[in-house]
């Protein structure tokens, strides 16, 4: 053999393989950073904690900044084009408009969801500097609908007896409201917990960092996870207006709210779990162009990554970007009883949707 061509040989042996072609990251390394970011709490405007998560989960090399909108973001490559990720890190929750005389609690919903579905059961109030248990009140099934466009209050007691000594506790009118979680296995590869809507994505693009070689990447990738989607996509507005008309398009990475439910009917937004990430065709806040969509699946099966295809409701973070002229090219991963105490995913997705977002910067 001659000598020029063993080098070649030696080196190509030690090129780090593409993210395809490493296949998807196994359901271990899914659980390793989906359940820490799942069992921390962050309602919209209070993401703290699960920035901080994302950040210690990164690997070393990766250097991260946060804007002044809370979005954390890491640019990785160099040169034209660029190609951005968003996922958000908030989830739905409750947010303190008052406390009563009695030392209770009213709370308006922070999110799109059904908060009956919460009445009754165990609370959390996070000031941002302690967490405070409590309880949500049940519902007064006798009293009257709120009247449409307003907000639907529930109540939260904390155990005090009046408004001075819940303010003792450090619980004043801002504070954020949930109810306890926790990442629980199930059968086979799924898993059940609160807020998989957005810690999947999140999870997605870290796992694709940590097999990505910046020094691999033709042009810029840069990855967001983004604050306040819940409550109007106002964490990726401000990383739009940052960006303006540079990146050449975005892809959201967020919930595919399926018909694939004992609960729902199935003549929409069917996208069975367990059979791959979704390209997000169609929702309430875009429309990818076609082309991207036909492109991006003949992408995925030539490199044997599943893919499914569909349209659902609900709005991502890649609108934000349309009054600057970039396709949103959404991609979402199958969730049953969304915005639910109770959400179901399928680890499969996770790490199928992983590699789609690797792959997908490397090489798309």
């Amino acid at each position: 053999m001659k000598p020029a061509r063993a080098l070649l040989l030696l080196i190509l042996c030690w090129a780090p393989a593409s993210v395809a072609a490493q296949g998807p990251p196994s359901l271990a390394a899914v659980d390793s950073v989906l359940g820490p970011l799942v069992e921390r709490y962050g309602v919209s405007g209070m993401e703290g904690p699960v920035r901080e998560t994302v950040q210690r989960l990164l690997p070393d090399w990766a250097r991260t900044e946060t804007d002044t909108a809370g979005n954390l973001w890491l640019t990785m490559g160099r040169g034209e084009p660029t190609v951005v990720f968003v996922a958000h890190m908030d989830e739905i929750g409750f947010r303190v408009t008052a406390v009563r005389d009695d030392g209770t609690l009213d709370a308006v919903a922070q999110g799109g969801f059904f908060p009956s579905l919460w009445q009754g059961q165990p609370a959390l109030v996070h000031t941002g500097a302690r967490t405070v248990p409590g309880v949500f009140l049940p519902r007064v099934t006798a009293a009257a609908p709120p009247a449409p466009g307003t907000p639907a209050v529930v109540r939260v007691d904390v155990g005090a007896a009046d408004r001075a000594a819940t303010e003792a506790l450090g619980v004043r009118a801002g504070a954020t409201v949930t109810s306890p979680k926790r990442y629980v296995r199930l059968l086979g590869s799924r898993a059940t917990a609160r807020s998989f809507d957005d810690r999947v994505g999140s999870t997605a693009l870290v796992l694709a960092a940590r097999r990505l070689d910046p020094a691999r990447l033709r042009h810029t990738v840069i990855f967001i996870w983004s604050v306040r989607e819940e409550i109007g996509l106002e964490g990726a507005e401000a990383a739009a207006m940052a960006l303006g008309t540079r990146p050449a398009r975005v892809h959201a990475i967020d919930t595919f709210v399926s018909a694939d439910s004992p609960l729902e009917r199935r003549n929409f937004a069917v996208a069975p779990v367990g059979r791959g990430p979704v390209s997000r065709a169609v929702d309430n806040s875009a429309v990818t162009p076609p082309a991207y969509v036909d492109s991006l699946v003949r992408f995925a099966r030539a490199r044997r990554i599943p893919l499914q295809l569909g349209a659902t409701n609900g709005g991502n973070d890649g609108s934000a970007f349309g009054d600057w002229g970039v396709p949103d090219v959404a991609i979402g991963w199958p969730l049953r009883y969304s915005h639910s105490p109770a959400e179901l995913v399928d680890l499969r997705d996770v790490a199928a949707l992983a590699q789609l977002v690797g792959a997908i910067a490397e090489g798309w």
